[in-house]
């Protein structure tokens, strides 16, 4: 009898423990498990600035419809300086991260310091390199990758084809400042406000491309901003600005917020410095109904030598994995797929896959949508994929960018002379590296 009461509070020990082992496990975050190596579903979370509606839905909805064992959810961040701390008090504190897009390399610099960016090199079954191109190296950090650049930057002119073929002009496949003044003074002259617009962001471009290949940083550990490119780009734009009016003055197109990309796409501007993100715009037939065709040229240089010249772009969209994720080998899983293909759907809203496994073709396809007929397909497929000019991505502080905006600002206003700008970017440019070094 007595053996009998023993078995039967032993049998009951061992069913509560598996009662109690089922509450535990859950099917979802926080247990430990990944569904690579385990029959119970994972959910991830992965964090974006791309709002939902332009992409980053279908492609989860897509995947999650296709893997059932493993569920993604998209949590939309905006990118900006309040929207990266949002993510990383998120990443920080633990809250739900499991995949994360870097959009610049100081942010990616901060997050691997902090130790929420996974280190790639445990995975061997995917060659970033090989996929990617030899300009995804640009995102490594000690030589090694924490996630994986998946979007094709492409900064270019979009020109109205209509204007050029009015002014007699051709679709440019390589040509410099001088030339695109040029371009914008005669655009002007046959009935535009602006024979060019431009970003704020791009307007600065053609400072890293000079100092992309010349340095930063002189033999001497001094400061190099006081290069004479910079000063012909100083005096190029100022030229545009005042003595062509081929463009818009800086001072009014900061204090009015201009809208460049509608100036463009209303047949205010007949050239626009911008990038592939334009095309999420220009086929938004509705809000910015057009009667032109659009028409692709490369960013002009600032050096008269083609060979010298590095242009802006390289690659984007960097998605790292949060190395406190309990659920790492899942997260690898879909950021393959989504790399190799998986995020064609990003593509309408400018987003163009970088890697090899996608056909040029099918992301052409998706990026113009119905709309294919109102672009010059040659000249955009040679600034997307047949430019070979080597690219860089913009990686220094941002303290120098914001610096040196303060200074040639004070030029295009008429507070202080060129000379004056370039030596006092050069001045304060050279305190921060005694700071700094």
């Amino acid at each position: 009898m007595r053996n009998k009461k023993w078995l039967i509070v032993l049998t009951v020990c061992v069913l509560m423990l598996g009662v109690l082992s089922a509450c535990g496990g859950g099917g979802n975050k926080g247990n430990g498990k990944d569904a690579v190596n385990s029959s119970e579903q994972v959910k991830l979370t992965m964090w974006g600035a791309v709002p939902p509606e332009n992409g980053p839905q279908e492609v989860v909805d897509t995947w999650n419809a296709e893997h059932p064992d493993i569920q993604v959810e998209y949590v939309r961040f905006v990118n900006d300086d309040d929207g990266n701390l949002k993510l990383d008090t998120a990443l920080s504190t633990g809250q739900n991260v499991d995949l994360y897009v870097n959009y610049t390399i100081t942010n990616l610099e901060k997050r691997v310091k902090g130790g929420i960016a996974l280190d790639l090199s445990q995975f061997n079954d995917y060659n970033i390199d090989e996929k990617m191109g030899t300009d995804a190296a640009q995102w490594k950090l000690d030589d090694k990758y924490y996630g994986l650049p998946t979007k094709k930057n492409a900064p270019f002119f979009a020109l109205n084809q209509d204007a050029l073929d009015k002014a007699g002009l051709t679709i440019p496949k390589s040509w410099t400042w001088d030339e695109a003044r040029e371009y914008a003074a005669k655009l002007k002259a046959v009935g535009f406000k602006y024979g060019l617009v431009q970003h704020t962001v791009p307007f600065m471009d053609p400072l890293d491309s000079v100092l992309v290949n010349r340095g930063y940083v002189k033999e001497d550990g001094t400061s190099n901003l006081d290069d004479p490119l910079v000063t012909k780009w100083l005096e190029t734009m100022n030229s545009m600005m005042k003595e062509d009016a081929s463009t818009p003055p800086l001072g009014e197109q900061l204090t009015s917020k201009m809208p460049v990309e509608n100036m463009f796409l209303g047949g205010e501007s007949a050239m626009i410095n911008i990038g592939e993100w334009l095309i999420r715009s220009s086929n938004n037939m509705k809000d910015f109904p057009r009667d032109f065709k659009i028409a692709f040229a490369p960013v002009p240089r600032l050096t008269d030598n083609e060979a010298d010249f590095v242009r802006s772009g390289g690659l984007g969209d960097f998605i790292s994995i949060n190395a406190k994720s309990k659920n790492t080998e899942s997260a690898w899983e879909f950021l393959k797929w989504y790399a190799d293909g998986g995020m064609l759907p990003m593509a309408a809203g400018g987003r163009l896959p970088s890697s090899n496994e996608v056909d040029q073709a099918d992301a052409i396809n998706n990026l113009l949508g119905e709309h294919a007929d109102s672009y010059d397909k040659e000249s955009l497929e040679y600034v997307l994929f047949n430019d070979v000019t080597p690219t860089f991505v913009r990686s220094i502080s941002q303290e120098i960018i914001d610096m040196r905006a303060q200074e040639y600002e004070k030029y295009f206003l008429g507070a202080q002379t060129k000379e004056e700008s370039v030596q006092n970017m050069t001045k304060r440019h050279n305190a921060w590296l005694k700071l700094n070094q």
